[in-house]
């Protein structure tokens, strides 16, 4: 049976983003109303080079946009916020990690959700363990 195994699709990590999303505590999904969460094998170059990474491995996930905390009504159109997880960095995890691939999702997940929101760590932690595995 182990022979037929695959590692998630693109669409299938991205369903279980969305998953993960829909099981977050629902004052939590509200405040993110509008983001767009997606899912790419790898960051851009661009990414890369910005968040100074020393391989293409070393973002499992990213927040783009303005944050809750510097958002204003006189702001003008911008960007929607979006939320990129990387499927390959974060199978990458998975392999040498002992964690399910749903709870690094979901980590990386509600971690990048806590920089929309402007959040420490401890925070994102607390939020975290109100998630049941």
């Amino acid at each position: 049976m182990w022979s037929s195994l695959k590692s998630p699709s693109l669409a299938d990590m991205e369903a279980m983003a969305h998953d993960m999303f829909r099981a977050l505590p629902k004052r939590f999904r509200a405040l993110c109303d509008g983001v767009i969460l997606r899912v790419e094998d790898f960051p851009t170059d661009e990414v890369l080079e910005e968040m100074q990474a020393e391989s293409e491995f070393d973002l499992l996930g990213l927040f783009q946009g303005v944050g809750l905390p510097h958002q204003s009504q006189d702001d003008i159109a911008r960007l929607p916020n979006m939320i990129w997880l990387y499927r390959r960095p974060i199978l990458d995890y998975w392999a040498e990690h002992d964690e399910s691939l749903g709870h690094i999702v979901r980590h990386v997940l509600i971690h990048e959700i806590g920089h929309h929101f402007g959040l420490s760590d401890g925070d994102m932690a607390a939020i975290e363990a109100e998630v049941a595995d």
